[in-house]
């Protein structure tokens, strides 16, 4: 159960983030006026939205306005803020069913305010449908071990108590699901939770805010165990140096990971970062290229290659390289690029108009570097942030730009000889999140898993570096932040252990032998 001293929210000012557009907006031109968009107002959203949740609506800070990445076209308003006992699976439960009754529609606003295809966007909130009815069943299995004493009479175990508030940062990206995996663990553990969704997705985190608030609400719970708030980087950096937050989870990018970091660890607070990823996929000359084509163009486009776990490198044995580059490239030009909220549509636009330019730069750094475009490079002529998909071959294993994360999708494709060089190449990168091979030698399979294999937190054989089960836990290495989230035993992050010893003799024996007399 949650004790309501544990509700805690942080009211702290907010100045506009300067990415997100905040000029007035004539209410015409609001997508969320349209008939189209008529499911918008399903989801409680109108012209003008409150930006602010901790048990009622509010928001007195700056308006900022959503924009469509297909378009640029204004979608809605939302003010952000100024600087001013439950059973636990049950809450959880009906949380998930509340999502199952709402996925068309929030999956609609996904794909409308971040970009990604209707597809992948009612995939992301049937994960947090998942993730609820996974930690429902882990709410009945959390639990210590007792271990055995070394003196008689006495009884050591293990108890584990939640950390009290879990501040909740997320990324433009995945803008419901992320918040799931952190949100449903949270709970099912006894946490209260504070979270802050990117700017440039407020609409997405006040719908789902809404679902949830309905939940509480109607369990007569108070609003503040899920609380939300939109703003911009001032509001991230306060719940980083809060003392109140037990526990923060933040997801983004490395440069802005490795400073949350510090203003945690300055005053000994927990963290949990998940963070860039560099992945490769390794293929083998006995690899099975039917797997191969199809996983390689999913993990590099999919999500129009905004995914942490997205492909950004391809080794290819030498004696495959050419025939999988054609079969790829042939693949690519195949691609159906549209409107995201279409249903035949697989690639859509980036989410802001500056990954368009970190795109083209990226490509000329890989040009001047020695790459080859094979297809792609190019900015679609058409409203939104479209630019075509794209393949570079012939640059070095270590050359800058292929050891750089860039958000977008732009595949590197390398050529090796010998599996010691490209084991030893995908672990060169600084990140360490996710990696794959494709062979059928199983003694490959198991170097590859084992110590001098792959550094990842993810670490796949035959299929892409993309799509990870809830049931695992979540998270890479090095610097991608070493966190854990969603499966297996991650829930520990979101708990402190405490050590319990017991004497229930008369006696008073001290460990080790030691005599006090």
């Amino acid at each position: 159960y949650l004790c309501t001293s544990q509700v805690i929210f942080i009211y702290i000012a907010t100045k506009l983030c300067p990415s997100v557009r905040a000029a007035a907006v004539n209410m015409s031109t609001l997508l969320v006026n349209r008939p189209q968009y008529s499911w918008l107002r399903e989801l409680g959203l109108g012209e003008d939205n409150d930006g602010v949740y901790n048990g009622c609506w509010g928001g007195q800070g700056q308006v900022v306005t959503s924009y469509c990445p297909a378009n640029n076209e204004p979608i809605a308003r939302v003010r952000q803020v100024s600087q001013t006992h439950i059973k636990r699976r049950e809450i959880v439960r009906q949380i998930g069913d509340a999502l199952r009754g709402k996925i068309k529609a929030l999956g609609s606003l996904v794909s409308l305010e971040m970009g990604k295809i209707y597809v992948e966007g009612v995939g992301e909130v049937q994960e947090y449908v998942d993730v609820c009815d996974y930690a429902v069943g882990l709410s009945r299995m959390i639990g210590g071990p007792i271990l055995p004493s070394e003196r008689p009479g006495h009884a050591l175990i293990e108890q584990w108590n939640p950390v009290g508030l879990v501040g909740i940062i997320t990324a433009f990206n995945f803008p419901v699901a992320v918040y799931g995996w952190n949100n449903a663990i949270a709970l099912i553990c006894g946490n209260v939770c504070l979270w802050k969704g990117a700017p440039t997705t407020p609409l997405t985190s006040v719908a789902v805010t809404r679902i949830v608030a309905e939940v509480l609400e109607r369990n007569h719970l108070p609003g503040a165990i899920c609380s939300m708030t939109c703003g911009g980087a001032d509001i991230g950096t306060a719940m980083a140096k809060d003392e109140r937050v037990g526990l923060l989870s933040f997801t983004g990018s490395t440069q802005v990971g490795k400073q949350v970091a510090m203003m945690v660890q300055e005053r000994f607070g927990r963290q949990l970062l998940e963070l860039g990823g560099n992945n490769a996929i390794i293929v083998f000359e006995d690899a099975d290229l039917n797997l191969v084509v199809p996983s390689a163009v999913f993990a590099s486009v999919g999500t129009a290659g905004q995914r942490c776990t997205t492909t950004r490198r391809l080794m290819l044995h030498e004696s495959v390289h050419d025939d999988v580059v054609e079969r790829i490239a042939k693949a690519y030009k195949q691609i159906r690029i549209g409107d995201p909220w279409d249903p035949n549509t697989l690639y859509g636009p980036l989410h802001t108009k500056q990954a368009v330019q970190q795109y083209l730069a990226a490509i000329d750094q890989a040009k001047q570097q020695g790459g080859t475009l094979v297809c792609g490079g190019k900015v679609m002529d058409r409203p939104g942030n479209y630019v075509e998909p794209t393949i570079i071959t012939g640059l070095p294993h270590d050359a800058p730009i292929v050891h750089t994360e860039t958000f977008v999708p732009i595949l590197y494709v390398l050529k090796f000889k010998t599996e010691d060089e490209a084991f030893a190449w995908n672990n060169e990168v600084k990140q360490g999140l996710s990696s794959s091979i494709f062979t059928k030698d199983m003694g490959r399979v198991f170097r590859w898993l084992g110590p001098k294999g792959s550094d990842c937190g993810i670490v796949n054989v035959n299929i892409p570096t993309s799509g990870a089960e809830i049931g695992g836990a979540f998270g890479g290495e090095k610097h991608t932040g070493g966190g854990r989230e969603s499966g297996s035993d991650s829930w520990k992050q979101y708990m402190r252990r405490s050590t319990c010893t017991i004497n229930y003799s008369k006696d008073l024996p001290l460990a080790q032998g030691i005599k006090f007399e």
